[in-house]
């Protein structure tokens, strides 16, 4: 039994998780990427951007419900896991079915946008441009045409692919984040048990608190004099 232990536990802090972090950001790019690209008033539009928004709020619940359920924290962040997942099909239904390329899982443009490590939808907006002109442009060769890069010949370099498959890249890094964290939360209940152990525990402790000590064993000898047997 742990010394002290808090009834309840620390909680919150949700803003300093990576896998809150990468959610909003996917939110932010996601609310930008279907005002630009999806009909506003189709329903797709509005799934997409709730199942983004599902991703933070979830997350950020489940570590505020931490400190007094373990159980609902995991629930609410396999929640999470499970709106991104849904969100990544949308994207990847978005590509598909305008007959633009999913970048494979080796394209170096995926790992050039997890280096460049973007904070903020801006930032996001900022690499997509690159990328676009990188596509469509070039470095002039010695007959001063332009040549294009093998990155360049590799896309097709539409405004919609690459933000799209932008999107991809961080549900990707957003999801692994979350499936470790879960793992995390998963072990730390079967060790630690939920609030209703944790109570147990507490009650136990201030139980044996207030117990009082044990007195020292009385001594069975008689303190009667025996006679002498001199006389």
């Amino acid at each position: 039994m742990t010394v002290n232990e808090s009834l309840i536990t620390i909680h919150g802090g949700y803003r300093s998780l990576k896998s809150f972090q990468v959610a909003q950001l996917i939110y932010d790019v996601t609310v930008r990427f279907c005002d630009r690209y999806i009909e506003k008033r189709s329903r797709t539009h509005d799934q997409m951007v709730q199942a983004a928004r599902s991703g933070v709020q979830n997350i950020a619940e489940g570590s505020q419900a931490s400190g007094t359920s373990k159980k609902t924290e995991l629930k609410l962040t396999n929640v999470a896991r499970a709106s991104l997942e849904e969100l990544r099909l949308d994207y990847e239904d978005f590509l598909r079915q305008r007959g633009l390329p999913i970048w494979d899982r080796d394209d170096p443009r995926r790992q050039a946008l997890i280096d460049r490590r973007c904070a903020t939808a801006d930032e996001v907006a900022v690499w997509v441009r690159e990328e676009h002109d990188r596509g469509r442009g070039g470095r002039s060769g010695l007959s001063g045409q332009a040549q294009p890069s093998a990155k360049s010949r590799m896309s097709t370099s539409t405004f919609p692919e690459v933000a799209a498959n932008a999107a991809l890249v961080l549900l990707a890094v957003a999801c692994s984040l979350i499936d470790r964290q879960l793992a995390a939360q998963a072990a730390a209940f079967e060790t630690e048990g939920g609030f209703t152990e944790r109570l147990y525990r507490v009650r136990s402790q201030k139980h044996s608190s207030r117990l009082p000590s044990t007195p020292p064993p009385q001594s069975t000898r008689s303190t009667k004099s025996t006679p002498s047997t001199d006389d």
